[in-house]
């Protein structure tokens, strides 16, 4: 096995991992670390302070398709494996990732900006997949099914697709890999993986627990680089059956028309622009508080992130005040001190912010808080709220993806249902009311896959997370995020 020496280390934080060889810079292909044939290497830094962090091997297209054929002859034995043993290696993987935690939060501090705190959270979120899947890879049995022919006997049965082609975001680089990988894995399929270009340290961290838990080799590669160059092979490819994104509805409509001619099976987790609807008899305090996380974790860079808040009028001004109030006391600043609010990504990110406050000001806005970059950094802004936000101004109608908040009073359930529903996006609803007679009609007519009443989190393993209309398709968790990960084999067997 080759070994990458990284020369340099600029980020002094990077001297408090505890295990240093959890910090990779080559891919890991068939059992093997290795860099780009053509050494081409990127750039991987700090959002926060633009702090080195090591310079990652860019893979080529043809050590994308050897990675391909790798998993695809892996898959032979990985996928009639008896579940039982798979189970036990996904076990280990989880207890390895606890054993872990420390050093793979501090490296997605480093390469994302988000707090320790928040990286740990989303460590031990990650890791419940993989927990939760080791039990779930001795479910898939055989089903028996009445038979409806004379002298036969029918059975229903759930078989892996085969390799499976992982594309992961930026802001949860190790809960979306181990979301997507604990259940294709349990399902018998082997993986192709391929990290965001901003932040592939934590899926090469993954990748060397999955080496030390004893994974076959083949079964799990990770492949950081040009996602143009390497999922480019993998859609070109049958070899590959299935496909699992995370990110944009634009990229998640390009891989469905590039995924037509191998007809591949499609996971897609894309954007939200999520509504808050607080009514006049809600618990308005709670609300409040709920708004807060609902908007500001990972500093609002998250397809679960509240987008629109609209409020009912009778307590709109005092919403929209308590709201900003505690919005200005949010800390601002480096992840590895633990602020509430980090850096945003880049500087694309960092524009978006500053064109959907002007935007929504020319139109009328009011700002409440916030509403500029904010000094502590070249890709901070100030966590932000605007009121009297119009329903044409452009964050009522794009997703923000940053800490700025847009408000807007409403008078009826009927006003508020249909501005909630007036978007393309279905991913997640926030509802507060303690009407229960509302808050039924509300869940059962609101046009998202998961509705949350008087709450902020939803998400863990055993649900299936995932949106309607441009949010995606089929879900992810639960044990229909496994069965994504299975085609159906129908057997009618005569014993006469």
């Amino acid at each position: 096995m080759t070994e990458g020496k990284i020369a340099r280390v600029q980020d002094r934080h990077l001297e408090r991992m505890q295990d240093s060889s959890l910090l990779c810079d080559l891919a890991y292909i068939n059992g093997e670390w290795c860099g780009a044939d053509n050494e081409s290497r990127f750039d991987v830094t700090n959002p926060a302070d633009g702090a080195w962090l090591a310079a990652v091997s860019s893979v080529s297209a043809a050590q994308s398709r050897d990675a391909v054929a790798a998993a695809d002859a892996a898959f032979r034995e990985w996928s009639v494996l008896l579940p039982q043993e798979r189970a036990k290696l996904l076990r280990r993987l989880n207890d390895l990732i606890l054993d872990n935690i420390d050093d793979l939060a501090l490296l997605m501090t480093l390469e994302q900006g988000k707090s320790l705190d928040e990286a740990r959270g989303e460590i031990e979120y990650g890791a419940s997949f993989v927990e939760f899947y080791s039990e779930e890879a001795k479910r898939p049995n055989i089903e028996s099914v009445t038979s409806h022919l004379k002298g036969a006997e029918v059975e229903v049965w759930r078989e892996p697709v085969g390799v499976a082609g992982l594309i992961t975001p930026w802001n949860f680089p190790h809960a979306m890999l181990t979301r997507k990988a604990a259940a294709a894995l349990a399902a018998g399929c082997t993986i192709v993986a391929h990290p965001s270009y901003e932040t592939p340290l934590s899926a090469l961290a993954l990748a060397r627990l999955v080496e030390r838990a004893g994974f076959p080799i083949g079964v799990f590669n990770v492949l950081p680089g040009e996602a143009k160059v390497i999922v480019g092979e993998w859609m070109k490819t049958p070899l590959v059956r299935a496909i699992s994104f995370t990110g944009s509805t634009e990229v998640g409509q390009l891989l469905y028309r590039q995924s037509a001619d191998t007809v591949k099976r499609l996971v897609l987790e894309l954007g939200g622009h999520a509504p808050f609807l607080v009514f006049a008899d809600a618990n308005l305090e709670h609300a409040v508080e709920c708004a807060l996380s609902a908007k500001f974790a990972t500093s609002g860079q998250d397809c679960l992130a509240a987008n629109r808040f609209l409020v009912e009028r009778p307590v709109y001004d005092e919403f929209c005040r308590q709201f900003a109030d505690k919005t200005s006391e949010l800390s601002v600043g480096h992840g590895i001190d633990n602020a509430v609010i980090g850096p945003l990504m880049n500087q694309k990110a960092l524009e978006k912010q500053v064109s959907h406050v002007s935007d929504a000001i020319a139109k009328g806005a009011r700002l409440l808080s916030g509403g500029e970059p904010h000094p502590a950094g070249a890709l901070f802004f100030q966590p932000t709220v605007l009121a009297d936000v119009s329903a044409d101004a452009a964050i009522f109608h794009e997703e923000t993806f940053g800490p700025v908040a847009a408000i807007a009073p409403f008078d009826s359930e009927a006003e508020a249902l249909a501005r909630a529903n007036d978007s393309e996006y279905g991913l997640v609803a926030y509802v507060h009311s303690e009407n229960a007679h509302r808050i039924y009609r509300l869940t059962r007519a609101l046009q998202y896959g998961m509705v949350a009443v008087n709450r902020t989190k939803v998400t863990g393993a055993p649900i299936p997370f995932g949106g309607m209309k441009q949010s995606g398709l089929e879900r992810e968790g639960a044990r229909q995020g496994m069965e994504a990960y299975t085609e159906v084999k129908y057997v009618c067997r005569d014993y006469n």
